[in-house]
């Protein structure tokens, strides 16, 4: 599975209907990312870059030492369709092997550590947290508003 020639795509999703977060990155190493937030007055915010391989790699390998592939979310909080519940899902492909993971939003450390599956659920927690850390630094460094003052 960690073979360097291996297909990679990842996508992660955050929210519920008007505030969502998500982001997909393709094989090819095109980055998109969209944020639809009340914070923003609803606006939805779309960008999208292209990455060089060593960033699709460093992706590949950030979730392969996660450890993400031995966990099973079936234990986990899972989002009912008629509540108003925010929900996040990771869907991982590399190479042959496919991997998808949905559940309810996690707010903090404390309510992973109060589920039925605390392992689990906190290897995908902070496996997020990387993730989100690293798209949002892509992005920050990509479309950069005001220059950094030398």
């Amino acid at each position: 599975m960690s073979e360097t020639h291996d297909e990679f795509y990842l996508r992660l999703y955050a929210g519920h209907e008007a505030d969502q977060f998500e982001f997909i990155l393709t094989p090819s190493g095109r980055l998109q990312y969209a944020n639809n937030s009340d914070y923003r007055r609803g606006t939805m915010i779309n960008k999208e870059v292209c990455v060089s391989p060593a960033v699709v790699e460093e992706f590949k390998r950030i979730v392969l030492i996660s450890g993400i592939n031995s966990v099973d979310d079936s234990t986990w909080p899972q989002v009912e369709r008629s509540r108003q519940v925010r929900r996040q899902e990771l869907e991982i492909k590399i190479g042959n092997v496919h991997l998808a993971f949905t559940c309810e939003e996690i707010g903090s450390m404390s309510e992973v550590l109060k589920s039925n599956d605390p392992e689990g659920l906190k290897l995908f927690y902070f496996l997020v947290q990387d993730l989100k850390c690293f798209v949002f630094s892509l992005i920050a460094l990509h479309f950069k508003i005001k220059p950094i003052p030398i």
